[in-house]
């Protein structure tokens, strides 16, 4: 990592925060994603589908402060949270067992300029309608939601991102009519959403016709882009559907209401061509004022 490339984030007062599936990290970084790196001025970033051990970890992104937490299969999921600075505390348990969470779900803490900021990287099961593998995808949104509002009520400043596997809304998918009855965009779980993102202690009536009480989150990427089609952060490697932009949304940063009033600057780093691409994921990146 070349000095300019190094940001001073706690003497900036402005922080690089950047989630992105690699879709193993091992294959990212041969494919191009240490070049990203090295003018994209990231502080912290939080990783999904790791998909590696911590010393493959550890030896793809040299000079990174690194937590991790590997899936129980190997070469299967793992998040990470990997920084400029040290973490001061980390958590790797999202619910009681037999949830199945491991390599899905890690929490680091940070103290920037006396500013305690809450840093989750979430890998969201992918799911499967009506089996099995749906029931383990609803089992860790119920912990989500259990565990945001103790993550708000320890820390203000809380930003949960990474692949969660909904696309919440019509704009989020492209090809949206055609998956309302596939994983992804189930009413049922885009209802979760509609409760992370609800008004806090507010009643909120989900689309599937359920009803709850909202969190309060916010969602940057929308909050930032507005009512817009996107900014689609994966496309199937199917056919055309990079070139065509036929994307899902499926990457968030999601933050405290504290936390979002910080954000300066949000963007997806969609690459320019199919073929430079290192993840079938983009990067989603945002700057958020912190510290001095």
């Amino acid at each position: 990592m070349s000095a300019a490339a190094v940001r001073l984030a706690v003497v900036s007062g402005s922080v690089r925060i950047a989630s992105v599936n690699v879709n193993g990290i091992r294959a990212a970084a041969r494919k191009g994603m240490i070049d990203w790196l090295e003018t994209a001025g990231v502080d912290i970033m939080a990783l999904q589908e790791v998909r590696a051990t911590e010393a493959e970890l550890r030896a793809a992104l040299p000079g990174w402060q690194i937590v991790n937490d590997e899936a129980l299969a190997k070469g299967r999921a793992g998040v990470a949270v990997a920084s400029r600075l040290p973490s001061v505390e980390v958590r790797k348990v999202l619910g009681p067992e037999p949830l199945d969470s491991a390599g899905r779900w890690i929490e680091a803490d940070f103290d920037i300029d006396g500013e305690r900021v809450v840093i989750v990287s979430a890998y969201v099961h992918t799911g499967e309608a009506d089996t099995p593998k749906q029931d383990a995808k609803w089992a860790f949104l119920d912990a989500m939601e259990k565990r945001m509002p103790q993550l708000q009520a320890s820390a203000a400043l809380s930003l949960i991102m990474g692949d969660l596997n909904v696309g919440h809304r019509e704009l989020d998918i492209r090809n949206w009519k055609g998956n309302v009855k596939k994983s992804g965009f189930l009413p049922r779980e885009r209802a979760y959403f509609d409760r992370f993102l609800g008004a806090a202690g507010e009643p909120v009536s989900g689309v599937d016709g359920s009803t709850g009480t909202g969190l309060g989150w916010v969602d940057v990427g929308r909050r930032f882009a507005g009512e817009v089609n996107g900014p689609y952060t994966w496309w199937s490697n199917r056919g055309k559907a990079f070139d065509n932009d036929t994307g899902w949304r499926i990457d968030y940063h999601l933050a405290t209401p504290e936390l979002a009033r910080r954000v300066v600057d949000y963007r997806v780093v969609r690459a320019p061509s199919w073929d430079t691409r290192w993840s079938d994921h983009a990067p989603v990146v945002a700057d958020y004022t912190l510290g001095a």
